[in-house]
């Protein structure tokens, strides 16, 4: 599985997922600054499922029917930041075939996933 971490992602799910053996792409190294219409694009054209905590994503799945791969939209507050690597990791190990083609919220303790 492939995996492209927005800017907005927290780095430290880009270490625990690469310590696990995935491939993940940082569009901190990679390409900083890309505006979210070219990070998509990136996504759906090396097949990565795009980890964000940027909404604005949510309009472009939705609203402007941007195609894409996958979409993990992470939702944790501040005080659960702790927990954000480790729910990250349990959801990829336990849903993986789920995530492909999917828009997934992920919050402390829940996990919505809606089919594309």
């Amino acid at each position: 599985m492939r995996f492209l971490a927005d800017e907005s992602c927290d780095f430290a799910v880009v270490r625990a997922l690469r310590a696990e053996g995935y491939d993940v792409l940082s569009v901190l190294e990679a390409c900083p600054g890309a505006d979210d219409q070219y990070v998509m694009e990136l996504a759906e054209k090396d097949e990565r499922i795009l980890i964000t905590e940027d909404k604005d994503f949510g309009r472009l799945v939705y609203a402007e029917k941007a195609t894409n791969i996958g979409v993990l939209l992470l939702r944790f507050p501040a005080v659960a930041r702790k927990e954000l690597s480790d729910t990250v990791i349990k959801l990829v190990r336990g849903k993986a075939e789920e995530l492909k083609g999917s828009f997934v919220v992920v919050r402390p303790g829940h996990v919505r996933i809606r089919r594309l």
